[in-house]
C-alpha cells in the first residue's frame, strides 16, 4: 500500500482516536501528523499489511497518551482551570447533567480546602489525576502502604463532611 493511500483512507479513523484522547481538534490533527510520521519510518517493520488500520490506530492513541502526560508534567494540576477542565470532560452530557457535575466538583473543592495540605495533595493526584498509590508514592517520596491509608482516610473524611452538609 503506498503512503498516501494509506494517509487518506485512516486519516479520519486516526483523528477521532486521537480526538477522544486530546479533546482538541487542532491539538488531535497535530497528533494525527506526528502519527504518519511515526508510522512512515516504522512502516519497513510492519509485517501484516492487513492489519495497518489496528496498528496506526495504537500509534496514534499512544502518542496521544504521551502527548497527554507531558503536559500534564509541565502544567502540574492547576486548580484554578477546574472549571475549564469540567466543561471539556463532560461534553457529552446534557447541559443539565454537566451543570450537576461541575456543581459537585465545587462542591469537592471548596470541601477539600479545609484538608490538610498533604491530604489535598493525594486526593487530588488520585481523584483528578487518576494516579495509582504507587505511582503518587514516588511523586510523594512516601512509602505505598502509608499513601494507601492516608488516602483511604482522607477519602471517608471527605464522603463524611459531605454527607453532613448534605444532610443540613
Amino acid at each position: 500500500m503506498e503512503f498516501t493511500t494509506m494517509y487518506q483512507e485512516y486519516y479520519d479513523r486516526l483523528f477521532r482516536v486521537s480526538f477522544a484522547i486530546i479533546r482538541d481538534r487542532q491539538l488531535a490533527e497535530d497528533n494525527v501528523q506526528e502519527t504518519f510520521i511515526k508510522a512512515y519510518k516504522k512502516l519497513p517493520d510492519l509485517e501484516d499489511m492487513q492489519k495497518v488500520g489496528a496498528w496506526l490506530s495504537v500509534i496514534a492513541s499512544r502518542t496521544a497518551i504521551d502527548f497527554i502526560r507531558r503536559e500534564r508534567k509541565m502544567k502540574g494540576f492547576p486548580m484554578e482551570l477546574f472549571m475549564l477542565d469540567c466543561l471539556g470532560k463532560e461534553s457529552k452530557q446534557n447541559v443539565e447533567e454537566e451543570v450537576g457535575v461541575c456543581f459537585l466538583k465545587e462542591i469537592l473543592k471548596e470541601t477539600l480546602e479545609d484538608f490538610p495540605g498533604e491530604d489535598q495533595k493525594m486526593l487530588a493526584l488520585k481523584m483528578d489525576k487518576g494516579l495509582k498509590e504507587r505511582e503518587i508514592a514516588t511523586a510523594l517520596h512516601m512509602n505505598p502502604s502509608t499513601v494507601k491509608s492516608k488516602i483511604h482516610r482522607a477519602r471517608r473524611k471527605l464522603r463524611e463532611r459531605i454527607e453532613l452538609e448534605w444532610s443540613a
